[in-house]
């Protein structure tokens, strides 16, 4: 069933002819692929990569997601002035080979790489990424209407982009912010094409051009997202002719064509599904990195408004057996809302709420909150979400043991992040999430400041208020100094922790399983796929 084959480790010269040759063939490729599920002797091409997401992206547009399971489409399609280092979060050259930052730290100068063009043929250069910035953070900008742009956050800091000359840009914060660097090495500060933007518009996220390894081929939707291998890239024409991403929301299916053959690479393998693999033609890959998955809270009306029930929701989950049974060892029980990966900034006095059935009752009955009904949003998927649908169930047993009325509402990934994201007020009392980040500001600043209610287009959807835990989240993100940025953080997972705006569930060991043909594959604690060095034979 091979349309195309290229010798191992050839492609780093595979011609631009060959390429867009491969290109033709992908929609009988995609057919093909699309047609073996099931078939136990099913082969996918050599030079293909069939990827099992979780679900259907929202959009293409680096600015305009949030989802891991987005990013990891578009970290391959795209490049940012920096990105993380390979295995690490530290940050190194991209688009930018050099930087200079001020003595007050408010100012950044990046020396822009030479000779980079966008999949469109149009230049890389200094205009491109003030216009990416304006884009976002501008509006008054003429492409702001592109958006929405929900992560705009994390370059709040910034007053101004100059363009010095053709290949130098500068930028000016309004304060010392220390996670910037690490913010644009992350999704939102990824750089596409100015010229596809003006072309297509709100249709952007559709059509997407970047100067990434791969270019956009196709989406068809529900069915795969296409790229196919840049010969041009900058930093090397990658090992494969094309990746596809297809979205199999359901993890038993996903499961059940990695074991037919019809894909070469899943992510988020079910915890059960795992021993199904221990062969020689699997590689199964594990890694700990910075996940939190926890369930949000509505503190702002009903019964979480209280901080006795909310405690006496932490006391209820069997955490331990949830771990250990329903994701079988994957994960570790969470203590608060960062994780301990940010090895650092992480407050290891905290202890998790142990799993003490009595004492939740006991809340519950100083709060008069006895047989408290409540609406439970549940995904049937998403990114880093762990098996959402049993984890959900069984939390439902968890609370309803000790007094709660509990009623499940199961949603698709995109639809829940719909229901999620503007806010829990007058539709539900608490919701499932999942965030992996970058750093430990990151989703305490999002999802916990007063000022990211979900009106003000953060992500605290449940509408935790604590000024004390504003001013040190504010006064981290300007700190320069990293042992005082820890001390700041970790006397905010304190106070965050007695608050329980969240039942803080586990801080899960992401993983993937290639088959044998898949080589030079690895999983980065960034939970993105980077696929520019993998071969398919």
């Amino acid at each position: 069933m091979s349309l195309f084959h290229v010798p191992r480790r050839l492609n780093r010269h595979v011609t631009r002819r060959a390429v867009l040759g491969a290109g033709t063939a992908l929609a009988l490729t995609l057919s093909l692929t699309m047609g073996i599920a099931g078939d136990a002797q099913a082969q996918t091409p050599p030079g293909v990569l069939i990827v099992g997401q979780i679900a259907e992206p929202k959009a293409l547009d680096p600015a305009a997601v949030t989802a891991v399971n987005d990013f990891r489409i578009l970290m391959n399609v795209y490049d940012g002035l920096v990105r993380y280092k390979d295995g690490t979060l530290e940050v190194e050259p991209a688009l930018a080979t050099a930087w200079e930052i001020s003595e007050d730290g408010t100012e950044y100068t990046f020396n822009l790489r030479e000779g980079v063009t966008f999949h469109d043929g149009t230049p890389f250069n200094a205009e491109a990424v003030k216009f990416n910035f304006e884009r976002m953070l501008n509006e008054d900008h003429p492409y702001h209407n592109t958006g929405p742009f929900p992560l705009a956050f994390f370059f709040s800091s910034v007053d101004s982009v100059e363009v010095v000359d053709d290949l130098t840009v500068k930028f000016t914060l309004n304060a010392p912010y220390a996670p910037f660097l690490s913010n644009l090495a992350y999704p939102t500060g990824l750089i596409v094409s100015p010229a596809a933007v003006e072309q297509y518009g709100a249709e952007f996220g559709r059509n997407p051009s970047g100067t990434g390894p791969f270019k956009f081929a196709e989406w068809r939707s529900n069915e795969a997202v296409v790229i196919e291998a840049n010969p041009d890239y900058w930093d090397g024409a990658p090992e494969l002719q094309a990746v596809v991403f297809r979205p199999i929301t359901d993890a038993n299916t996903r499961t059940a064509e990695m074991l037919a053959g019809g894909i070469d690479l899943m992510v988020e393998v079910p915890p059960v599904a795992l021993s199904e693999f221990q062969s020689d033609a699997y590689q199964v890959y594990e890694q700990a990195g910075p996940h939190v998955w926890f369930l949000i809270l509505n503190t702002k009306e009903g019964p979480f408004a209280d901080v006795r029930v909310r405690q006496a929701a932490n006391y209820a989950v069997n955490k331990e057996a949830l771990v250990n049974e329903v994701l079988e060892g994957t994960a570790d029980v969470a203590a608060g809302p960062t994780p301990p990966a940010f090895a650092w900034a992480y407050n290891d006095e905290l202890s998790p709420y142990p799993y003490d059935p009595e004492k939740a009752k006991s809340l519950l009955a100083e709060a008069g909150a006895e047989g408290a009904e409540l609406t439970f949003y549940v995904t049937e998927g998403g990114s880093g979400m762990l098996d959402p649908i049993a984890m959900g169930t069984a939390i439902q047993a968890d609370l309803e043991a000790v007094g709660f009325d509990v009623k499940i509402e199961t949603y698709e990934w995109n639809t829940f992040l719909g229901e999620v994201n503007p806010g829990l007020e007058g539709k539900a009392d608490m919701a499932e999430m999942a965030w992996m980040t970058n750093d430990p500001d990151t989703l305490p600043f999002l999802a916990l400041r007063t000022e990211a209610w979900p009106e003000a287009g953060g992500f605290n959807s449940g509408y935790y208020s604590n000024p004390k835990v504003d001013e040190l989240l504010e006064a981290a993100r300007v700190a320069t100094d990293q042992g005082e940025r820890a001390a700041l953080y970790k006397e905010m997972q304190a106070i965050v922790q007695e608050d329980a705006p969240w039942v803080f569930v586990a801080n899960w060991k992401q993983n993937a399983v290639t088959s044998d043909k898949v080589e030079g594959f690895a999983l980065q604690p960034s939970f993105f796929l980077l696929l520019d060095d993998v071969v398919k034979n």
